[in-house]
Protein backbone atom coordinates (compact mmCIF):
# COMPACT_ATOMS: atom_id res chain seq x y z
CA UNK A 1 0.00 0.00 0.00
CA UNK A 2 1.65 3.37 -1.29
CA UNK A 3 -1.13 5.73 0.34
CA UNK A 4 -0.38 6.92 3.45
CA UNK A 5 -1.38 9.64 5.94
CA UNK A 6 1.32 10.62 8.60
CA UNK A 7 -0.58 13.01 11.32
CA UNK A 8 0.00 14.56 14.50
CA UNK A 9 3.71 15.57 13.58
CA UNK A 10 5.36 17.95 16.27
CA UNK A 11 8.18 19.44 13.55
CA UNK A 12 8.32 18.91 9.67
CA UNK A 13 11.74 19.17 8.59
CA UNK A 14 11.88 19.61 4.69
CA UNK A 15 15.50 18.33 3.89
CA UNK A 16 15.54 22.08 1.73
CA UNK A 17 18.62 24.21 3.21
CA UNK A 18 16.91 27.50 2.18
CA UNK A 19 13.54 26.61 4.19
CA UNK A 20 14.63 23.91 6.16
CA UNK A 21 11.27 23.67 8.39
CA UNK A 22 7.68 23.59 6.83
CA UNK A 23 4.23 24.68 9.21
CA UNK A 24 2.30 21.65 9.50
CA UNK A 25 1.30 18.86 11.11
CA UNK A 26 0.28 16.46 8.35
CA UNK A 27 2.03 14.85 5.08
CA UNK A 28 -0.18 12.93 2.87
CA UNK A 29 1.02 10.28 0.44
CA UNK A 30 -0.75 9.13 -2.68
CA UNK A 31 0.61 6.61 -5.07
CA UNK A 32 4.04 6.35 -3.41
CA UNK A 33 4.36 10.07 -3.98
CA UNK A 34 4.02 13.01 -1.44
CA UNK A 35 0.15 15.03 -2.47
CA UNK A 36 0.09 17.37 0.35
CA UNK A 37 2.02 18.84 2.84
CA UNK A 38 -0.01 21.54 5.59
CA UNK A 39 -2.21 21.09 8.71
CA UNK A 40 -4.66 18.35 8.94
CA UNK A 41 -8.01 19.72 8.50
CA UNK A 42 -6.29 21.86 5.29
CA UNK A 43 -5.49 18.43 3.69
CA UNK A 44 -7.46 15.73 1.53
CA UNK A 45 -7.04 12.49 3.35
CA UNK A 46 -10.23 11.01 1.68
CA UNK A 47 -9.86 7.50 0.58
CA UNK A 48 -6.67 6.39 2.23
CA UNK A 49 -7.21 4.07 5.33
CA UNK A 50 -3.45 3.61 6.51
CA UNK A 51 -2.77 6.32 9.24
CA UNK A 52 0.13 6.82 11.36
CA UNK A 53 -0.49 9.02 14.46
CA UNK A 54 3.42 10.18 14.97
CA UNK A 55 2.58 11.10 18.50
CA UNK A 56 4.60 14.64 18.26
CA UNK A 57 7.58 12.85 16.62
CA UNK A 58 9.40 15.01 13.78
CA UNK A 59 8.98 14.13 9.99
CA UNK A 60 12.12 14.37 7.80
CA UNK A 61 13.12 12.81 4.34
CA UNK A 62 14.92 9.85 4.09
CA UNK A 63 18.51 10.45 4.31
CA UNK A 64 21.24 9.77 1.62
CA UNK A 65 24.72 8.72 2.10
CA UNK A 66 26.72 10.40 -0.73
CA UNK A 67 29.43 8.15 -0.25
CA UNK A 68 29.15 4.19 0.04
CA UNK A 69 30.97 1.94 -1.86
CA UNK A 70 28.43 -1.28 -2.55
CA UNK A 71 29.41 -4.36 -5.13
CA UNK A 72 26.83 -6.52 -5.97
CA UNK A 73 23.94 -7.40 -3.67
CA UNK A 74 23.65 -6.55 -0.44
CA UNK A 75 27.09 -7.80 0.75
CA UNK A 76 30.65 -6.48 0.83
CA UNK A 77 33.67 -8.28 0.29
CA UNK A 78 36.02 -5.31 1.99
CA UNK A 79 34.27 -6.54 5.62
CA UNK A 80 32.88 -9.95 4.76
CA UNK A 81 29.56 -8.57 5.92
CA UNK A 82 25.81 -9.43 4.67
CA UNK A 83 23.28 -7.27 4.63
CA UNK A 84 24.64 -3.79 5.45
CA UNK A 85 22.48 -1.64 3.25
CA UNK A 86 19.70 -3.39 4.97
CA UNK A 87 20.94 -2.20 8.27
CA UNK A 88 21.51 1.05 7.22
CA UNK A 89 17.79 1.71 6.72
CA UNK A 90 17.30 1.54 10.03
CA UNK A 91 19.63 4.42 10.88
CA UNK A 92 16.99 6.19 8.62
CA UNK A 93 19.35 5.64 5.04
CA UNK A 94 16.68 5.47 2.30
CA UNK A 95 19.15 5.89 -0.79
CA UNK A 96 22.74 5.32 -1.32
CA UNK A 97 25.48 7.05 -3.97
CA UNK A 98 28.18 4.55 -5.11
CA UNK A 99 31.31 6.08 -5.41
CA UNK A 100 32.60 3.20 -6.75
CA UNK A 101 32.87 -0.49 -6.56
CA UNK A 102 36.34 -1.08 -5.71
CA UNK A 103 36.17 -3.99 -3.97
CA UNK A 104 34.90 -6.19 -6.18
CA UNK A 105 37.30 -9.42 -5.70
CA UNK A 106 39.57 -9.37 -8.97
CA UNK A 107 38.37 -5.93 -9.93
CA UNK A 108 38.74 -5.47 -13.59
CA UNK A 109 41.77 -2.23 -14.23
CA UNK A 110 41.36 -2.15 -18.26
CA UNK A 111 39.03 -0.14 -20.06
CA UNK A 112 37.24 -2.67 -21.25
CA UNK A 113 36.68 -4.26 -17.71
CA UNK A 114 35.79 -1.00 -15.85
CA UNK A 115 33.42 -0.16 -18.51
CA UNK A 116 31.92 -3.15 -18.07
CA UNK A 117 31.54 -3.16 -14.65
CA UNK A 118 30.24 -0.02 -14.08
CA UNK A 119 27.18 -0.71 -16.99
CA UNK A 120 26.76 -4.17 -15.16
CA UNK A 121 26.47 -2.38 -11.92
CA UNK A 122 24.35 0.25 -12.91
CA UNK A 123 22.02 -2.37 -14.54
CA UNK A 124 22.07 -4.67 -11.47
CA UNK A 125 21.29 -1.72 -8.76
CA UNK A 126 18.43 -0.24 -10.43
CA UNK A 127 16.89 -3.94 -10.05
CA UNK A 128 18.01 -4.18 -6.90
CA UNK A 129 16.71 -2.67 -3.48
CA UNK A 130 18.11 -4.24 -0.44
CA UNK A 131 15.02 -3.64 2.34
CA UNK A 132 13.65 -0.59 -0.04
CA UNK A 133 16.80 1.17 -0.44
CA UNK A 134 17.36 2.66 -3.39
CA UNK A 135 21.09 2.65 -4.62
CA UNK A 136 22.83 4.98 -7.42
CA UNK A 137 25.21 2.56 -8.36
CA UNK A 138 27.74 1.54 -11.38
CA UNK A 139 30.10 4.53 -10.97
CA UNK A 140 32.49 4.25 -13.13
CA UNK A 141 36.25 3.60 -12.05
CA UNK A 142 38.60 5.39 -14.40
CA UNK A 143 41.67 3.50 -15.92
CA UNK A 144 44.54 4.10 -18.80
CA UNK A 145 42.42 3.69 -22.39
CA UNK A 146 38.94 4.98 -21.90
CA UNK A 147 37.68 7.03 -24.83
CA UNK A 148 35.13 9.41 -25.16
CA UNK A 149 32.98 6.74 -26.98
CA UNK A 150 33.09 4.71 -24.20
CA UNK A 151 31.56 7.63 -22.07
CA UNK A 152 29.13 8.05 -24.64
CA UNK A 153 28.40 3.92 -24.55
CA UNK A 154 28.74 4.40 -20.22
CA UNK A 155 26.14 7.60 -20.39
CA UNK A 156 23.46 5.46 -23.32
CA UNK A 157 22.99 2.68 -20.19
CA UNK A 158 22.73 4.73 -17.67
CA UNK A 159 25.95 4.96 -16.15
CA UNK A 160 25.70 8.70 -13.77
CA UNK A 161 28.94 9.16 -11.28
CA UNK A 162 32.61 8.59 -12.14
CA UNK A 163 33.74 6.95 -9.40
CA UNK A 164 36.22 8.63 -7.36
CA UNK A 165 39.38 9.52 -8.97
CA UNK A 166 42.25 9.14 -6.84
CA UNK A 167 41.35 5.01 -6.68
CA UNK A 168 42.09 3.42 -9.71
CA UNK A 169 44.47 3.63 -11.97
CA UNK A 170 44.11 7.23 -13.73
CA UNK A 171 44.45 9.79 -11.42
CA UNK A 172 47.34 12.60 -12.79
CA UNK A 173 45.93 15.91 -14.13
CA UNK A 174 47.52 15.44 -17.87
CA UNK A 175 45.28 12.08 -18.16
CA UNK A 176 42.32 12.97 -15.91
CA UNK A 177 41.45 15.68 -16.83
CA UNK A 178 40.17 15.35 -20.58
CA UNK A 179 38.64 12.00 -18.75
CA UNK A 180 36.17 14.29 -16.58
CA UNK A 181 35.25 16.35 -19.73
CA UNK A 182 34.11 13.90 -21.51
CA UNK A 183 32.10 12.52 -18.61
CA UNK A 184 30.70 16.32 -18.20
CA UNK A 185 30.03 15.94 -21.73
CA UNK A 186 27.79 13.15 -21.06
CA UNK A 187 26.17 14.79 -18.29
CA UNK A 188 28.01 12.59 -15.79
CA UNK A 189 28.74 13.66 -12.01
CA UNK A 190 32.66 13.52 -11.17
CA UNK A 191 33.46 12.01 -7.84
CA UNK A 192 37.34 12.79 -6.56
CA UNK A 193 39.25 11.16 -3.05
CA UNK A 194 40.73 14.67 -1.55
CA UNK A 195 43.06 13.77 1.24
CA UNK A 196 45.34 10.99 2.49
CA UNK A 197 45.26 7.30 1.40
CA UNK A 198 42.53 5.31 2.02
CA UNK A 199 44.24 1.79 1.29
CA UNK A 200 46.76 0.16 -0.16
CA UNK A 201 47.05 1.69 -3.92
CA UNK A 202 45.32 4.19 -3.19
CA UNK A 203 46.61 7.92 -4.27
CA UNK A 204 46.99 10.85 -1.74
CA UNK A 205 45.61 14.16 -3.40
CA UNK A 206 45.53 17.74 -2.43
CA UNK A 207 43.89 20.84 -4.05
CA UNK A 208 46.61 21.07 -6.94
CA UNK A 209 45.49 17.67 -7.84
CA UNK A 210 41.65 18.67 -7.27
CA UNK A 211 41.49 21.96 -8.74
CA UNK A 212 43.27 21.16 -11.97
CA UNK A 213 40.89 17.70 -12.99
CA UNK A 214 37.93 19.29 -12.16
CA UNK A 215 35.38 17.14 -10.39
CA UNK A 216 31.56 17.76 -8.82
CA UNK A 217 32.44 16.57 -5.37
CA UNK A 218 35.76 16.99 -2.97
CA UNK A 219 34.98 13.37 -1.44
CA UNK A 220 35.76 13.38 2.17
CA UNK A 221 37.81 16.18 2.95
CA UNK A 222 38.17 15.23 6.44
CA UNK A 223 39.79 11.76 5.47
CA UNK A 224 38.83 8.35 3.92
CA UNK A 225 40.36 7.90 6.92
CA UNK A 226 42.75 10.90 6.59
CA UNK A 227 42.05 14.59 6.47
CA UNK A 228 43.38 16.49 3.81
CA UNK A 229 45.69 19.58 4.90
CA UNK A 230 43.38 22.49 5.72
CA UNK A 231 44.75 24.53 4.08
CA UNK A 232 44.21 22.50 0.59
CA UNK A 233 40.27 22.41 1.70
CA UNK A 234 40.45 26.33 1.98
CA UNK A 235 42.04 26.67 -1.58
CA UNK A 236 38.91 24.09 -2.50
CA UNK A 237 36.39 26.24 -0.99
CA UNK A 238 37.44 29.60 -2.47
CA UNK A 239 38.87 28.88 -5.61
CA UNK A 240 36.25 26.22 -6.90
CA UNK A 241 32.58 25.15 -6.95
CA UNK A 242 33.13 21.99 -5.96
CA UNK A 243 30.55 20.13 -3.42
CA UNK A 244 32.05 19.55 -0.06
CA UNK A 245 31.78 16.47 1.19
CA UNK A 246 32.74 14.79 4.90
CA UNK A 247 32.19 11.58 6.13
CA UNK A 248 31.73 9.21 9.18
CA UNK A 249 34.89 7.22 7.93
CA UNK A 250 36.88 10.30 9.05
CA UNK A 251 38.59 12.77 10.97
CA UNK A 252 35.94 14.25 13.79
CA UNK A 253 38.02 17.44 14.44
CA UNK A 254 38.48 17.81 11.07
CA UNK A 255 34.72 17.74 10.08
CA UNK A 256 34.08 19.98 12.43
CA UNK A 257 36.60 22.38 10.88
CA UNK A 258 35.02 22.18 7.87
CA UNK A 259 31.60 23.33 9.14
CA UNK A 260 32.92 25.73 10.45
CA UNK A 261 34.64 27.00 7.50
CA UNK A 262 31.72 26.97 4.91
CA UNK A 263 29.72 28.67 7.66
CA UNK A 264 31.95 31.79 7.94
CA UNK A 265 32.31 31.27 3.86
CA UNK A 266 28.24 31.15 3.20
CA UNK A 267 28.80 27.92 1.57
CA UNK A 268 26.93 25.73 3.74
CA UNK A 269 24.77 25.09 0.37
CA UNK A 270 27.87 23.32 -0.58
CA UNK A 271 28.20 20.59 2.22
CA UNK A 272 26.90 16.75 1.85
CA UNK A 273 26.98 13.93 4.07
CA UNK A 274 28.28 10.44 3.46
CA UNK A 275 29.93 7.65 5.35
CA UNK A 276 32.49 6.02 2.99
CA UNK A 277 31.73 2.70 4.02
CA UNK A 278 32.34 -0.21 3.49
CA UNK A 279 35.84 0.68 4.04
CA UNK A 280 38.22 -0.20 6.27
CA UNK A 281 37.05 1.53 8.76
CA UNK A 282 33.98 -0.79 8.76
CA UNK A 283 30.18 -0.78 8.13
CA UNK A 284 28.77 2.13 10.19
CA UNK A 285 24.75 1.92 9.88
CA UNK A 286 24.19 4.88 11.97
CA UNK A 287 27.03 6.49 10.02
CA UNK A 288 24.85 9.10 8.85
CA UNK A 289 22.90 10.32 11.89
CA UNK A 290 26.41 10.44 13.48
CA UNK A 291 27.90 12.64 11.12
CA UNK A 292 25.60 14.55 11.50
CA UNK A 293 25.38 15.09 15.39
CA UNK A 294 29.23 16.07 14.86
CA UNK A 295 28.31 18.24 12.31
CA UNK A 296 25.42 19.55 14.31
CA UNK A 297 27.23 19.58 17.94
CA UNK A 298 31.26 20.76 17.03
CA UNK A 299 30.53 22.16 14.02
CA UNK A 300 28.09 24.87 15.27
CA UNK A 301 25.30 24.47 12.22
CA UNK A 302 21.75 24.25 12.78
CA UNK A 303 20.71 20.90 13.42
CA UNK A 304 17.83 21.15 10.52
CA UNK A 305 20.51 22.14 8.23
CA UNK A 306 22.18 19.28 8.71
CA UNK A 307 18.75 17.36 7.68
CA UNK A 308 19.17 18.82 4.12
CA UNK A 309 22.94 17.98 3.63
CA UNK A 310 22.18 14.40 4.16
CA UNK A 311 19.04 14.52 1.83
CA UNK A 312 18.24 17.38 -0.38
CA UNK A 313 21.19 18.67 -0.99
CA UNK A 314 22.92 15.22 -2.43
CA UNK A 315 19.38 14.80 -4.32
CA UNK A 316 19.43 17.63 -5.81
CA UNK A 317 23.23 17.07 -7.13
CA UNK A 318 21.94 14.16 -8.68
CA UNK A 319 19.12 14.91 -9.89
CA UNK A 320 17.11 12.71 -8.06
CA UNK A 321 13.04 13.33 -6.94
CA UNK A 322 13.31 12.86 -3.48
CA UNK A 323 15.36 14.13 -0.31
CA UNK A 324 12.39 17.00 0.41
CA UNK A 325 9.44 16.88 1.63
CA UNK A 326 7.38 18.44 -1.31
CA UNK A 327 4.85 17.64 -2.95
CA UNK A 328 5.45 15.31 -6.12
CA UNK A 329 7.90 13.93 -4.76
CA UNK A 330 8.81 10.15 -3.78
CA UNK A 331 7.81 9.50 -0.28
CA UNK A 332 10.56 8.70 1.36
CA UNK A 333 10.29 9.47 4.81
CA UNK A 334 11.55 9.42 8.75
CA UNK A 335 9.56 9.89 12.18
CA UNK A 336 12.15 10.86 14.15
CA UNK A 337 12.70 11.74 18.17
CA UNK A 338 14.70 12.08 20.82
CA UNK A 339 16.37 8.59 22.19
CA UNK A 340 15.26 7.68 25.73
CA UNK A 341 17.58 9.11 28.35
CA UNK A 342 19.06 11.76 26.07
CA UNK A 343 19.07 15.67 27.51
CA UNK A 344 17.13 16.21 24.35
CA UNK A 345 13.20 16.59 23.56
CA UNK A 346 13.46 16.30 20.12
CA UNK A 347 15.83 14.57 17.30
CA UNK A 348 16.69 17.74 16.13
CA UNK A 349 17.72 18.56 19.91
CA UNK A 350 19.50 15.40 20.13
CA UNK A 351 21.52 16.41 17.42
CA UNK A 352 22.53 19.53 18.44
CA UNK A 353 23.78 18.46 21.99
CA UNK A 354 25.73 15.19 19.74
CA UNK A 355 23.02 12.66 20.20
CA UNK A 356 22.27 10.20 18.00
CA UNK A 357 18.54 10.13 17.64
CA UNK A 358 16.06 7.52 17.13
CA UNK A 359 14.24 6.54 14.15
CA UNK A 360 10.64 4.86 14.89
CA UNK A 361 9.61 4.36 11.52
CA UNK A 362 10.95 4.50 7.65
CA UNK A 363 8.92 4.85 4.96
CA UNK A 364 10.45 4.44 1.27
CA UNK A 365 7.94 5.66 -1.48
CA UNK A 366 4.86 5.19 0.71
CA UNK A 367 5.41 1.75 2.41
CA UNK A 368 6.31 1.31 5.97
CA UNK A 369 10.00 0.03 5.76
CA UNK A 370 10.84 0.10 9.35
CA UNK A 371 8.76 0.14 12.65
CA UNK A 372 10.79 0.49 15.04
CA UNK A 373 14.62 0.72 14.39
CA UNK A 374 16.78 -2.22 15.43
CA UNK A 375 20.39 -0.12 15.52
CA UNK A 376 19.18 3.28 16.62
CA UNK A 377 17.55 3.52 20.84
CA UNK A 378 13.53 3.89 21.69
CA UNK A 379 12.45 7.15 21.17
CA UNK A 380 11.12 8.64 24.07
CA UNK A 381 7.50 8.78 22.35
CA UNK A 382 6.18 5.64 20.87
CA UNK A 383 4.61 5.20 17.07
CA UNK A 384 2.71 2.36 16.72
CA UNK A 385 1.99 1.14 12.89
CA UNK A 386 -0.50 -1.76 13.12
CA UNK A 387 -0.27 -3.28 10.05
CA UNK A 388 3.64 -3.66 10.27
CA UNK A 389 5.24 -5.85 12.41
CA UNK A 390 7.93 -3.96 15.07
CA UNK A 391 11.31 -3.62 13.38
CA UNK A 392 10.48 -3.65 9.88
CA UNK A 393 9.99 -6.14 7.11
Amino acid sequence: MADLVITNIGQIVSGNLASPLIAGDTVVVRDGRIAAVGIAQNVDQTGIEHVIDAAGCQLWPGLIDSHSHPVFGDWTPRQQVQNFIESGLHGGVTRIISAGEPHLPGRPKDAAGTKALAILATKSWSQVRPGGVKVLGGAVLLEHGLTEADFREMAREGVRIVGEIGISGVYKPEDARPMVEWAHGCGMIVLMHVGGASIPGSSVIGAREALAIGPDVASHVNGGPTAAPFKDIERLVAESQMMIEVVQAGNTARAAAVAQLLVREHALQRMIIGTDTPSGTGVIPLGVLRTMAWIASLGGVAPELTVAMASGTTAQLYSLPEGRVEVGNAADLLLVDAPKGSEATNALSALAIGDTPSVLVVVVDGVVRVAGSRNTPGGTRTVQVPWVTAGGH
